[in-house]
């Protein structure tokens, strides 16, 4: 169906404005000044991006090459690299570091027809000291990270699309925590050259928009896969096993609360719904995961340690020392529990077509100094399963509450699908 073109062309889906530039109804630059106008009154709130050339954006606009993402302006995660803007990683080691070339997921988006509207503010190399952005929903409460500018540019109506990558959560709890569709697809689905690797493991890119259909837009743009019409009325309703996941304990009252309103609430939809947790051969990722992804980041930042160790955070360094001094068997066995995790889970979604999770421990913390517990994401991201948080209404401080939907390795269509029929039963 073809959209009226709305006064206010932000209120667009991404679907829809490429819908209404492929007929001629709408221009890529009027879009792109929307845009440009809405940063112009919220970024000096938002503090989304760390790179950003309104002029620059605005040429673009106009020589957009035709494709599935003609026109649409993007936010880029500042990990990864961009031909004709610097890419400083969240560090002062690469202040104006300018790359000779994209990273792939940039250099796809392009040749779809996206435009980089800028680059976007991430943690420090996607991992520890916050950068200055904040939560349009309440500018004294973190907008979560690592994808901090990504997620808070596309709830501010900064950008409709943008990237994120995930090592532990740094896709699915900002996205949450924001009130917006995040979407960490299977390990690998999206190719990582031009990424800054920290954890060769983990890291996989991501994105995050305000629809599941647009992610799943951008996503297939730029990854070359089948993803699907997730707005298409599946058949029949989904069986979903509900999981509160091994770090249970760490969910406050209002992620507590919420996991029961979404389980009565998918029930009433019509979904088969039943207890699922995770067995507890499953419990020895909660010490694997940090012991992979510190032992890895160390050895990607050799040179960083090598020659600028005074200019990465006390933090940073901390985790990087964890990292460096694990004994040999104890990064083995954290392998092996990887391996043997993700060859079972298989086994442990037998029966359904989903789990449905938290997103998050509770609502966005405040203050800008820490973004964020991953305690209900890096679970799916070692197990390198496609995943989905979805806005699922608000906490008592009034600040966004998403809820997570998980699956099969590769089969992220099908997640995709049964995000946006959650999404529709929770309301």
């Amino acid at each position: 169906m073809l959209h009226d073109v709305p006064d206010d062309l932000r209120s667009l889906t991404a679907t829809q404005a490429v819908r209404l530039i492929h007929y001629g109804k709408l221009r890529p630059e009027t879009l792109m000044d929307a845009y440009l106008d809405r940063i112009a009154s919220r970024e000096p709130t938002i503090r989304a991006f760390t790179h950003f050339d309104p002029a620059q954006a605005r040429t673009a606009s106009t020589a957009a090459p035709k494709g599935p993402l003609q026109g649409i302006p993007i936010g880029v995660k500042d990990v990864l690299d961009t031909a004709d803007m610097p890419s400083q990683y969240g560090s002062p080691i690469w202040k104006d570091w300018q790359p000779c070339a994209d990273a792939a997921p940039v250099a796809w988006a392009r040749k779809a027809g996206a435009i980089v509207l800028g680059k976007t503010v991430t943690t420090e190399f996607a991992t520890r000291q916050p950068g200055p952005t904040t939560n349009p929903a309440n500018p004294a409460h973190t907008p979560g990270g690592s994808s901090s500018g990504s997620a808070a540019g596309v709830a501010a109506g900064l950008f409709p699309l943008a990237y994120g990558t995930q090592t532990a959560g740094s896709v699915i709890r900002p996205a949450a925590f924001c009130g917006v569709v995040g979407y960490k697809p299977t390990y690998g689905l999206i190719n990582r050259s031009g990424m800054k690797i920290m954890s060769d493991s983990l890291d996989t890119v991501g994105v995050i928009a305000r629809t599941v259909a647009d992610c799943a837009l951008f996503a297939a743009a730029v990854s070359g896969r089948d993803l699907g019409d997730p707005d298409a009325q599946p058949a029949t309703p989904p069986r979903i096993g509900i999981c509160r996941s091994p770090t249970w304990d760490l969910a406050a009252p209002e992620t507590q609360a919420l996991l029961a309103r979404v389980t009565e609430a998918l029930s009433r939809a019509g979904a088969s719904v039943t207890p699922r947790e995770l067995p507890a051969s499953f419990n020895p990722l909660v010490e694997a995961h940090p012991i992979i992804m510190n032992s890895e980041s160390a050895r990607a930042l050799g040179w960083e340690l090598a020659h600028h160790p005074d200019q990465i955070s006390d933090g940073l360094r901390e985790r990087l020392a964890f990292g460096l001094n694990q004994p040999q068997s104890a990064l083995e066995h954290a392998y092996r529990v990887f391996d043997t995790t993700q060859r079972a889970f298989p086994e442990a979604m037998e029966g359904l077509d989903v789990l449905v999770t938290p997103s998050a421990p509770g609502e966005a913390p405040k203050g800008l100094e820490w973004t964020g517990d991953p305690a209900f994401n890096f679970i799916w991201t070692a197990l390198h399963v496609p995943c989905v948080t979805v806005p699922a209404g608000t906490g008592p401080g009034g600040l966004p509450l998403g809820i997570q939907i998980v699956g099969r390795h590769g089969d992220d269509q099908a997640v995709l699908a049964w995000a946006r029929w959650v999404e529709a039963a929770i309301g």
